[in-house]
């Protein structure tokens, strides 16, 4: 019955026969910050819309993206803790394992402590889609979807003194509102109002950042290994043949400099290997061989990255399938226009990314010229009969990892990020990694195709995102919040734009319009340590002291003497992560699977005593880590160099002489997938 009258709640005409009828709060845009929003306004005792201008409830995190990038679970409060519990509940229901038991899941994914957590952070987009539609449905919160937003010139949004008064759709309804909240991943309604807004990557000197514009250079990962050259040319080798699809033959650019071009996008796959939950791979109409020639080159050369790599597991043997490798579902340079596109230009290129992907996947079960092994995985696979039913089982949410930004009177930079500056006005908690995947793939001198733009930087702590960067600057739409387009440079929305952390914003830009319609002032104006003490009221983070083990592995329960990997001397570019567990510290580091030689951790370990000891490397182990990753134990009686297989549990390496002290080092030369480095383990050989 709640089902049937939600269903009912979502075909309503908007405002049916009335005109400029007004609501508290409208918010534009069904994501996950647009619908913690909502509920948060609801519970506030407020009236409130959402609008949507596409037909996918839940933006991405029930569009595929279950393996919920985190960063750090520790601050992650109020309404996205509680629909991670929600998902938890439903979970704790054996009614929901079909294709396996909830025990089989948690060992798959070697997270036994995970498994006790008072959230799930994996789940599949057909059941979040269930626990948003309970969540808006208890406050009977109207949604309508296929609103879109009139984009023509001056048209819109109407405004009255500098705020906001109506927003009016392509079919001429209108939504009358006192507050306004643009939670799409687009940014339309805070473009329409008016407000400074900026796209692409700024120059390094804009901010006196270390990691925005051309960063060719960092090659983190989703790169060609270094030594294999695979041409960019239709005919190998030849450049009057001309270039093959997607290669920008104007790049990289100078180093540092800013430039139009957006990281790109991809869909979140959600996959499965269940054969009665199954659909086979089709060819997809309009399939181009040539659009996947570096594809077919690269699975030829025999370095083709780890097949599994970011297949992560999500209940009943489904996945959320990510990019990863030189050449994945990230669909490089195809995405330009897509920022400040019209809707036609925008699906034209959503569907080009979705024929992209089809025709990817194709190619990898099918085409003779990839290697069996590689083909023989990747035909296991295949669309899940109970997700997605709308669109033939495919995703219905591009990613758009980035469009537009907003240019506020504070702009969330890469010292912001890493603490060399702090927020005072804390509306939430960034915690993940700086993360821009490629945005171009260019020519090398040498006549090669490279990826440009991954950049991977982690290392540091949770920091305060600023209230101030999610509303516009002062004397601009004095009644709207951008929780998701927010304030920030392209390489600090990287690791700003996580699903839980929108949801926060979502939360906390609510809760600021409510307080803004009772005291009748503009966003700008709101009283920060009011809207501070009801944030903390509603269980939201704000600011927060990260436990020192993690909550996972406990070093003093280990035997001898351990080292945590933060107290390592590190060079070359590591990661951190906390994707699998068990763990000691607040993660563990990776090396982004570079295979350069470039990265490396030294570790300096005391001994109680001259004699004999064992050590070992800890680390998670996982199907996409290295099997020979190099060790240097520095004895008494001369260096030992072994290789450890990180797919396997931890091995105890020597015996070896110690008089004082232990250095051991750990290098990612030649390794064949990501070298994990968790800390040190030393104990007496007996």
């Amino acid at each position: 019955m709640r089902v049937f009258a939600y269903c009912l709640l979502l075909s309503l005409p908007a405002f049916a026969g009335q005109k400029d009828a007004a609501t508290d709060v409208v918010v534009y845009g069904a994501t996950s910050s647009g619908i913690a929003a909502a509920i948060q306004v609801a519970r506030m005792g407020r009236s409130v819309v959402i609008v949507d201008p596409g037909t996918h409830l839940g933006g991405l995190t029930t569009g595929g993206l279950g393996w919920t990038d985190i960063g750090n679970k520790q601050v992650i409060g109020g309404i996205a803790r509680e629909f991670y519990r929600n998902i938890k509940a439903k979970y704790d229901n054996p009614s929901a394992w079909k294709e396996q038991t909830r025990e089989e899941y948690f060992k798959l994914r070697h997270a036994e402590i995970a498994a006790q957590d008072d959230a799930m952070w994996t789940f599949e987009p057909h059941l979040a889609m269930d626990v948003y539609r309970e969540m808006l449905a208890q406050y009977k919160i109207p949604v309508h979807m296929k609103s879109r937003l009139d984009l023509r010139p001056g048209k819109g949004v109407v405004l009255n003194s500098g705020r906001i008064a109506v927003i009016v759709m392509e079919d001429g309804t209108r939504y009358a509102g006192k507050m306004f909240i643009d939670a799409t991943y687009e940014g339309d309604l805070m473009a329409r109002a008016g407000v400074k807004y900026t796209y692409g990557r700024e120059a390094n000197a804009t901010y006196g950042e270390s990691y925005n514009g051309v960063e060719a250079e960092h090659r983190h990962q989703h790169q060609f290994p270094d030594g294999l050259h695979v041409s960019p040319y239709i005919k190998p080798g030849d450049p009057a043949s001309g270039l093959l699809p997607g290669i920008d033959p104007k790049g990289p650019g100078v180093r540092g400099e800013g430039d139009r071009r957006i990281q790109t996008y991809c869909f979140r796959m959600c996959m499965t290997n269940a054969p009665e939950n199954r659909l086979p791979i089709e060819k997809p109409a309009g399939y181009n061989e040539r659009d996947h020639e570096l594809l077919l080159r690269y699975a030829e050369s025999g370095q083709y990255h780890s097949p599994s790599s970011k297949w992560d597991p999500l209940p009943n043997k489904k996945t959320d399938t990510n990019n990863h490798g030189a050449v994945s579902t990230d669909y490089i340079g195809m995405n330009y226009d897509y920022p400040e596109g019209d809707y036609a230009t925008r699906d034209r290129i959503i569907k080009q990314h979705e024929l992209y992907t089809r025709g990817y996947l194709w190619t990898l079960q099918n085409n003779p010229r990839v290697p069996k092994p590689i083909q023989d995985w990747y035909r296991q696979w295949g669309l899940p009969k109970d997700e997605f039913l709308e669109n033939n089982h495919f995703p219905t949410q591009l990613y758009i990892r980035e469009a537009r930004r907003m240019v506020s009177d504070v702009v969330m930079t890469e010292h912001y990020v890493t603490g060399k500056e702090r927020a005072k006005d804390s509306v939430g908690m960034g915690a993940y990694g700086m993360d821009s995947h490629n945005v171009q793939r260019y020519i090398t001198p040498g006549g090669w195709v490279r990826n440009e733009g991954n950049i991977q930087v982690g290392g540091f702590s949770p920091y305060p995102i600023s209230y101030k960067s999610i509303v516009p600057r002062r004397g601009e739409a004095a009644n709207l919040f951008v929780p998701v387009c927010l304030s920030a440079s392209h390489i600090a929305y990287g690791s700003i734009r996580m699903e839980p952390v929108f949801m926060i914003l979502g939360e906390s830009a609510a809760t600021a319009a409510v307080l803004a319609i009772q005291k009748g002032v503009a966003v700008q104006d709101v009283d920060y340590p009011e809207l501070r003490k009801h944030l903390l009221a509603q269980k939201q983070i704000l600011e927060a002291k990260i436990e020192a083990r993690g909550g996972t592995l406990d070093p003093k329960k280990l035997e001898g003497t351990v080292v945590d990997d933060s107290k390592a001397n590190k060079t070359g570019d590591w990661q951190v992560s906390r994707a699998n567990q068990p763990y000691v510290g607040d993660g563990y580091l990776h090396d982004g699977n570079a295979r350069d030689g470039k990265a490396s951790v030294t570790f300096h370990a005391d001994v109680p005593a001259p004699g004999m000891y064992l050590v070992r490397i800890l680390y998670p182990k996982n199907a996409n880590r290295a099997t020979n990753v190099p060790v240097t134990l520095g004895c008494e009686g001369g260096a030992i160099e072994k290789r450890i297989n990180q797919r396997e549990e931890t091995a105890w390496l020597g015996p070896c002489r110690v008089d004082k002290s232990l250095t051991v080092t750990v290098k990612n030369q030649g390794t064949d997938g990501y070298v994990v480095v968790d800390g040190l383990q030393l104990k007496a050989a007996h």
